[in-house]
């Protein structure tokens, strides 16, 4: 039977969480492997404005998560308890979301590689030399790499991948990599699963942009139009294309024929007579030049010390 010191401490470890719950609506499932006690203190400190971090043992934050949905009728906490598995932690906050998963990734911390552990990017030994002597050899031979000797040192003839993203570190990779100074991996907390107003997503969420936003919507809004315009079914994206089609028919008509409208009068005229344009085009380039000259030499003029110097 557990004390009652312990069944003291438990309850107040989750009326901590059911205030955190009360207070946030938002926040980040976070993965907290190979991440140091001083990290955790420098996360902490850089959003404690706006947000708050919970790290416990799952089973006391899972139990804690569906009382609280019971009591208040709250089924999404149930639901998100569901996803604390492993050496998980979360992030409550009332800040943008973006701001806050950046503020966390500036506190990734480089570490070497470490046998036995698995890598989470691609690990690549870059071309050139080492600085180790010759004798260092076998090293780079164990783990297939081209290399050459080069003013009594050992130098990488071409990058190679020495480690892929997901494999487990061998002890020659680790040796090899602490040889060559070379930390490849940057620990911190990783975002598994954003929450907010009782909807789960990928944090990959946050990275979309407002132009990609646009740049999306004026896709659909193409596709729209082509379907519209091709099945001849006058949507309001399509409608602008329709009338400019349908004014180039008209105006190729009235070019064939004798037919005239004011719009087609300009046309014909250039058509007639392209030399005139074509010299009065020309006479009006240095003007415009001219003009745009004196626009740039106002501006300048602006811009200057209104006429006094630090020598009068």
């Amino acid at each position: 039977m557990p004390s009652a010191s312990r069944l003291v401490k438990k309850e107040v470890f989750a009326q901590k969480i059911f205030d955190m719950l009360d207070k946030y609506e938002a926040g980040f499932i976070v993965h907290a492997d190979n991440v140091s006690s001083k990290q955790f203190m420098d996360i902490r400190r850089g959003i404690r404005d706006t947000s708050a971090v919970l790290m416990g043992k799952n089973t006391m934050v899972r139990r804690a998560f569906r009382v609280y949905a019971e009591k208040n009728n709250k089924p999404f906490w149930a639901e998100l308890a569901k996803l604390l598995v492993g050496n998980v932690g979360i992030v409550f906050t009332t800040a943008p979301l973006a701001d806050i998963k950046e503020e966390i990734a500036k506190y990734k911390v480089g570490a070497p590689a470490k046998a036995g552990s698995i890598a989470p990017v691609d690990v690549i030994c870059p071309a050139g030399g080492t600085g180790l002597d010759p004798s260092q050899t076998n090293f780079f031979q164990a783990l297939s790499i081209p290399t050459k000797i080069n003013r009594g040192a050992v130098e990488i003839v071409s990058d190679v991948k020495v480690i892929s993203e997901g494999d487990k570190v061998g002890a020659s990779e680790a040796a090899l990599l602490a040889k060559l100074n070379i930390k490849p991996f940057a620990y911190g907390l990783i975002l598994h699963h954003v929450f907010e107003k009782e909807s789960i997503y990928d944090p990959k969420v946050l990275d979309i942009t407002d132009d990609d936003l646009i740049a999306s919507i004026q896709s659909a809004v193409n596709n729209i139009s082509a379907v519209a315009l091709e099945t001849n079914v006058p949507t309001i994206t399509s409608v602008p294309h329709s009338i400019i089609n349908g004014y180039k028919k008209v105006l190729s008509v009235a070019l064939a024929t004798e037919y005239s409208f004011p719009l087609a009068d300009k046309v014909k005229e250039i058509l007639e007579n392209p030399e005139a344009f074509a010299a009065a085009a020309a006479a009006a380039a240095p003007a415009a030049a001219a003009e745009e000259k004196k626009e740039e030499s106002e501006e300048e003029e602006s811009d200057d010390d209104m006429g006094f110097s630090l020598f009068d």
